[in-house]
């Protein structure tokens, strides 16, 4: 058995990935990441799922092809240019794309929860944690990459990410598994709404 994903890639991967290159997007969620969330997200038939950092829509189209055609993906990120590419590459009546702030969205939403939320940007993640962890219903995922050190992390940020896990690990209110693993993944699971 191998971890190298080579069967089941969207259509559509390819040439989002060829677009992602040309912009010099050095941020996109890899191959297993991928094949991870459209595994996840296809436990939630007809489910609600939220992406949060479309970025070029690389992640977003594996959570597509997990989809059924009862289920529905809300995925925003803050740069037009890349929500760009997503747009053009996936044209899918299931997909609402919000090109707009993400802090911004997640202090104004008011819609129904959500069965998965992949977190992919700092709102979500780093910021307005518990606000986006409220938007999850109880037996939802909670999914969050890039945990391993990556070469485009800023100054300081390792210390930030081990605070969040180290947060996450102390909270009663959900169980965990960190993946050393791709990017490094922890998948969340939410057990009840009190912390």
């Amino acid at each position: 058995m191998t971890d190298k994903v080579t069967i089941n890639i969207p259509v559509q991967y390819e040439a989002i990935a060829f677009k992602t290159k040309a912009l010099g997007f050095d941020m996109p969620s890899d191959l297993q990441t991928g094949s991870l969330l459209k595994t996840l997200v296809a436990s939630k038939p007809g489910g609600r799922i939220l992406e949060l950092g479309t970025g070029t829509g690389l992640a977003t189209s594996w959570i597509l092809s997990g989809m059924d055609n009862h289920a529905s993906l809300v995925s925003v990120d803050n740069n037009e240019l890349l929500i760009n590419v997503a747009k053009e590459q996936l044209k899918d009546n299931r997909i609402e794309f919000i090109c707009g702030d993400g802090y911004e969205w997640i202090a104004a939403y008011k819609g129904a929860s959500f069965d998965l939320i992949f977190a992919d940007a700092m709102p979500g993640k780093y910021d307005l944690f518990e606000e986006t962890f409220a938007l999850l219903k109880t037996g939802g995922i909670y999914f969050i990459d890039d945990m391993l050190p990556q070469p485009n992390w800023p100054e300081g940020h390792a210390q930030r990410v081990e605070a969040f896990i180290t947060m996450l690990e102390k909270r009663t209110d959900l169980v965990l598994t960190p993946l050393n693993w791709s990017t490094g993944i922890i998948i969340v699971t939410k057990t009840s709404n009190k912390i």
